[in-house]
């Protein structure tokens, strides 16, 4: 598991309303919130969908699901910062992959719980250079039940979010 990844779920399982309620919330970027942490340092970029969508079978359903949020993060002196990740608020399909579509590019992102992340970090940078040109992201996931889910997330105030964030944590 990448190493942000493993530290936002134990920090989840702690403090479940970890992105939007910390107290180390250092800006705000229109969407997108910056944060940082100290002892490691670590700083990063969160926003939660502006529109949710479930269905199985085609049809709309309602399903209970947790935190639903877009990350991406950085820490100095580690050569994956950068990484993106979401969190779908439910365990997705063992073995399945999620979806993210930024205008006509679309990334396949591996699973593992309820998260997911890009292989690599040059697929994180690739993300995160459609992320700066793009209006929004489209991930879709499956859960563990079949639930299919679309969520939408605004890019906008991404681009300043990223460079406050990645400008906090160079060093």
């Amino acid at each position: 598991m990448r190493p942000f990844v493993l530290a936002l779920c134990v920090a989840a399982l702690a403090h479940p309303v970890l992105a939007q309620d910390s107290d180390n919330r250092v800006g705000i970027e229109t969407d997108w919130s910056v944060f940082v942490e100290d002892d490691p340092t670590q700083c990063w970029i969160v926003t939660p969908p502006k529109q949710i969508r479930n269905t199985r079978d085609g049809q709309e359903v309602t399903a209970r699901r947790g935190d639903i949020r877009l990350y991406v993060s950085f820490w100095p002196g580690e050569s994956d910062s950068g990484e993106v990740s979401v969190t779908g608020g439910y365990p997705y399909r063992d073995g399945s992959t999620v979806t993210m579509t930024i205008g006509s590019d679309t990334f396949e992102l591996f699973t593992d719980g309820e998260f997911a992340w890009a292989a690599s970090p040059e697929e994180d940078a690739r993300i995160a250079a459609a992320m700066r040109r793009g209006a929004q992201a489209v991930v879709v996931g499956v859960s563990g039940r079949g639930t299919r889910t679309e969520d939408t997330f605004s890019l906008l105030g991404f681009t300043a979010a990223l460079e406050d964030a990645e400008g906090r944590c160079s060093g």
